[in-house]
């Protein structure tokens, strides 16, 4: 955490790695009351969520005033401030992704956004709830499956860029490869990029083929097929501190949330009942 100082002058970082030996990619948590950016640009695309109160950012010549659900879009190298709109203050999430990000799934090049204010229920309710989940826990395979995801589908939505054909040929020969390869190296799945690399295509197409093809994306695949796996430690006696890192989750947290999203208790709770003979 890095204070700006005030009473709510906060910013939180976390880096995210879009898989095991890919690029960094960094999240921002903010929330501000009084705090005025001096003009600045980024290297990267800026996308920022705003989920409380309300800021003035001036781009481009004009002044944007994003609210609570806005989707912003800043582009690389494009000169901008920020500050408080209101007494209220603003608090938002935000991430900065190469260009490549936006790309996988369009043509036409540099994806445009003429407008840079972008109004999207759907895909902020996905933005804040990945932002959220991968700044507790930046697992590698879940931050390449989702953010990569959500940038190419706002480019293809908002920007000048032209989307893909989304027919992948032999989606469910695709998917069952990628199955396969995660369920073999459970520990330290490979990258998404590595695989679509050895299967021919680009990173989106395998996403497109797996989600298609199962109805959820490779991590939650495989966080499923490890909570499964962990089912079965659990019942030998292990404690659920020592099952995480055997089946691949990054502690004991990190396998508590997925144990209750598939099955609806924490792993203590299951092995406790299986140790008195509820199961």
């Amino acid at each position: 955490m890095s204070a700006v100082g005030g009473r709510r002058e906060q910013a939180r970082w976390t880096r995210a790695r879009l898989g095991h030996t890919g690029p960094a990619l960094d999240l921002l948590t903010a929330s501000f009351d009084r705090h005025v950016y001096a003009p600045h640009a980024h290297d990267e695309f800026t996308v920022g969520l705003y989920v409380g109160g309300s800021e003035v950012i001036d781009y481009r010549g004009g002044r944007l005033r994003p609210g609570p659900g806005s989707v912003v879009v800043l582009e690389p190298g494009e000169m901008h401030t920020g500050g408080p709109d209101t007494t209220n203050g603003y608090a938002y999430r935000a991430l900065y992704a190469d260009t490549s990000l936006l790309t996988d799934g369009t043509t036409t090049g540099f994806p445009h956004f003429r407008e840079p204010l972008v109004h999207d229920p759907e895909l902020a309710a996905a933005f804040r709830a990945a932002h959220t989940d991968l700044s507790s826990c930046p697992d590698p395979l879940e931050a390449e499956s989702r953010l990569p995801w959500l940038l190419t589908a706002l480019a293809r939505r908002h920007s000048t860029a032209r989307p893909l054909d989304d027919r992948i040929p032999g989606a469910h020969h695709i998917a069952h490869a990628v199955r396969t390869r995660l369920a073999d190296e459970l520990t330290t799945p490979p990258s998404l990029a590595d695989l679509a690399t050895d299967l021919g295509l680009s990173r989106y197409q395998l996403l497109r083929a797996f989600r298609t093809t199962v109805g959820i994306p490779p991590y939650a695949w495989l966080a499923q097929h490890r909570v499964t796996r962990a089912r079965a430690l659990l019942e030998t006696g292990l404690r659920p501190a020592e099952v995480a890192p055997l089946v691949g989750f990054a502690d004991q947290a990190h396998l508590t949330r997925w144990f209750r999203r598939v099955l609806g208790v924490t792993p203590a709770a299951y092995r406790n009942s299986v140790q008195d003979g509820d199961h």
